[in-house]
């Protein structure tokens, strides 16, 4: 078999592999959806695409492997509309560009909130429990969205931090050493201040998705909004006076 002809049947096999991946994630997607994430197992998967459970390990050596797949995807999407909302603003202001993305963030969230919800139950790993791995890689793209947008406003318009001397010693010895992981952009107490930013965001998106909130509020936009706003004077930002 000549090179050509050897290239071509591997480009076949390649295309044919990435459409039956495509159409299992698909499956998985279907059944976290319609029946929740109990129904996701790697037998259930097989039955939607049609092939045997035995068949399937030729994609994925298991069901945590297929769970990390679905999650890097999931987190592949979110990060995409966060990234593209961002991109959309790209002649505009910081300050309209991160609130963007925040509302974007939302957005998608609160139209797939069964993903969402798979993604939250799984936090990233850490390099050392996965090195390389799909799901890694791609949630580390997810966090980073939002930091560097942070780490750009800090480099160009530095935001009020607290004095570290008056935190907690651990506290202070986490924020260095957070620090020191992202290098350096963004010092202990500026890191304070996005990680604050960012576990209040998120928190309350979680929170929303799953519904904890519901006895409270039936409209969370405008929560959300308030604690954009909020966030927004923690960084200096001019608030856009709201979404709607």
């Amino acid at each position: 078999m000549t090179t050509r002809v050897q290239a071509q049947v591997t480009s076949r096999r390649d295309r044919l592999r990435e459409a039956t991946l495509a159409e299992i994630h698909e499956a998985a997607r279907g059944l976290l959806t319609s029946r929740g994430s109990d129904a996701v197992t790697m037998n259930a998967v097989a039955r939607e695409v049609g092939m045997s459970g035995p068949a399937l390990y030729h994609y994925f050596k298991g069901h945590e492997e297929l769970v990390g797949a679905v999650t890097a995807r999931f987190f592949r999407e979110l990060t995409g509309e966060m990234e593209a909302a961002r991109d959309a603003h790209a002649e505009d202001s910081l300050d309209i560009r991160l609130l963007a993305t925040c509302r974007a963030m939302r957005a998608w969230a609160t139209a797939h909130p069964a993903e969402f919800g798979w993604i939250f139950a799984r936090p990233i790993p850490s390099v050392h429990h996965e090195p390389g791995s799909a799901r890694l890689v791609a949630g580390e793209r997810f966090e980073t969205v939002l930091r560097d947008q942070v780490m750009e406003l800090w480099e160009t318009r530095p935001f009020p931090v607290p004095d570290l001397t008056e935190l907690a010693p651990s506290l202070r010895e986490q924020l260095h050493a957070y620090a020191e992981s992202v290098g350096g952009r963004l010092p202990p107490e500026a890191a304070h201040v996005f990680l604050t930013c960012w576990s209040r965001l998120y928190g309350l998106l979680c929170m929303e998705v799953l519904r904890q909130l519901d006895s409270v509020y039936s409209d969370m936009e405008p929560v959300y909004e308030e604690c954009l706003r909020e966030l927004a004077g923690l960084l200096g930002l001019e608030y856009d006076g709201g979404g709607r």
